[in-house]
């Protein structure tokens, strides 16, 4: 059957809604949900909640019952049951799973790391020091968290790239705490090359959990396990499905986050000297995350009828063609516009995650484009390898959030804080500043303790 994936031309009436009905999918409103999410709702809870009443009543629940209610949710939603010495992957299970993988997987994954390292270490923020007024000085110092949770996704896929792209630029910080929550499947926690990558980067806290009780796990600490409590920590990362996205943004406040992610997604900007296999393999690419939201965007109208047609002949030959195929028609799009500034404009508008310039003049497109988690330019940067090998994580801000969001870095492990230290002589020199700007607040106190010291 041709695949059916829906054409807008901007310059016809009707495509601005075309285009609003689109990206309103792809926001995590906590709003949708499919029939059988909504059954299994029903099941567990007796009621028809949507996934954020679902997420409120499992997080509360995990803060006051712990362990018991993290079992209870593992085995009701999870179909697995877990007790208190399972819950935890135990440290001899890391080390089969390390001994018995195959060394050149193992080969890769000190590459990609140390790929990863040397980026992240590069753009890491450093110590800076001000001189103030009369030999005082001002510093901005920055520390690294204690403690962060690290969300691995473990349903249709397993992803030990997102094991290297959280927890390196975590130890590129400083980190030395680090805990992984990953759903108890075979594609998650109980992974051999999950498991291998962990034990590889030195972690050695995993633990059988998804979803949001995951989330809760880590923001709110889970005691009387077999190897002792698992620690709240200080900030949660890491890619999920709804649930995880809104249980993150459920606990924030008593923990730190990333982001509140959706669907993953492309935009391709396209013109006559792009490739249309080149083009329509980046699409497919995004779209067997499943769902994934995969955009061309072009004002060359035959490099549009040869990318969908190059996506009708290789979707049907994928190896998730069926999910690849739904992705498309239900979140992608071919879109022409009117010409290069045009299309430039529709993606600052989208403010997609992965943004792929494939068009003729990609710097001279760059500098116009403002609004993306992360960007390749050129025919040879797909977007695989922002996914696996090239340094930036590949954590990165969804749903039109990269107009203000950036992609997860070293520097999102790091807390400032700020150092004010003050002469005599140079407190005597802004000290009437300061207590006249206390006078007017009405801060009297405040203006007093500068005073007391110029006396």
């Amino acid at each position: 059957m041709p695949l059916n994936i829906q054409v807008i031309d901007t310059r016809q009436a009707g495509s601005a809604a075309a285009i609003e009905a689109l990206r309103s999918k792809l926001a995590p409103s906590g709003n949708l949900v499919s029939e059988a999410g909504r059954r299994k709702t029903i099941e567990v809870f007796g009621e028809p909640l949507t996934p954020a009443e679902v997420v409120e009543r499992i997080c509360s629940d995990v803060r006051t019952n712990g362990l018991s209610a993290v079992l209870g949710y593992s085995a009701r939603l999870d179909g697995k049951q877990l007790s208190r010495e399972t819950l935890r992957v135990p440290a001899e299970d890391l080390a089969a799973a390390h001994a018995a993988i195959d060394p050149a997987f193992l080969a890769t994954i000190r590459r990609i790391r140390e790929s990863i390292l040397r980026f992240q270490t590069a753009i890491l923020h450093r110590d800076i020091e001000v001189l103030g007024p009369r030999g005082s000085v001002l510093r901005q110092r920055y520390l690294p968290l204690g403690r962060v949770g690290i969300c691995v996704p473990g349903g249709a896929a397993a992803y030990p790239s997102t094991v290297l792209m959280t927890a390196v630029p975590a130890q590129a910080a400083g980190v030395r705490e680090i805990a992984v929550v990953s759903p108890p499947t075979t594609t998650g926690a109980y992974n051999r090359d999950v498991l291998a990558t962990c034990h590889e980067l030195g972690i050695r806290e995993v633990y059988r959990l998804g979803g949001a009780q995951a989330v809760a796990s880590l923001a709110y600490g889970v005691e009387g396990l077999n190897d002792g409590p698992l620690w709240k920590v200080d900030k949660i990362v890491g890619p999920g499905n709804q649930f995880v996205a809104l249980a993150k943004k459920f606990v924030f406040g008593d923990v730190d986050i990333d982001s509140i992610a959706g669907p993953s997604e492309v935009v391709v900007l396209a013109d006559e000297t792009t490739r249309p296999d080149f083009a329509a393999a980046d699409l497919i690419a995004q779209a067997e995350h499943a769902p994934g939201s995969s955009v061309l965007i072009t004002w060359h109208e035959p490099t549009l009828a040869a990318v969908a047609a190059e996506l009708d002949r290789q979707s049907a030959a994928a190896d998730r063609a069926e999910l690849a195929r739904q992705s498309l028609e239900s979140f992608g799009a071919l879109i022409l516009v009117a010409d290069r500034r045009a299309a430039a404009a529709l993606a600052n508008d989208l403010a997609t995650e992965h943004l792929h310039i494939a068009c003729r003049e990609p710097e001279e497109m760059l500098a116009q484009v403002r609004h993306a988690g992360a960007v390749f330019v050129g025919p040879f940067s797909p977007v695989a390898l922002g996914d696996y090998v090239a340094g930036p994580s590949h954590v990165l801000p969804t749903g039109a959030t990269a107009r203000f969001a950036s992609g997860l870095s070293s520097n999102d492990f790091l807390r400032s804080n700020s150092v004010i230290r003050f002469t005599q002589q140079g407190l005597n020199e802004v000290a009437a500043d300061a207590i006249l700007l206390a006078q007017r607040e009405g801060l009297t106190a405040h203006g007093n303790s500068v005073r007391i010291r110029t006396q």
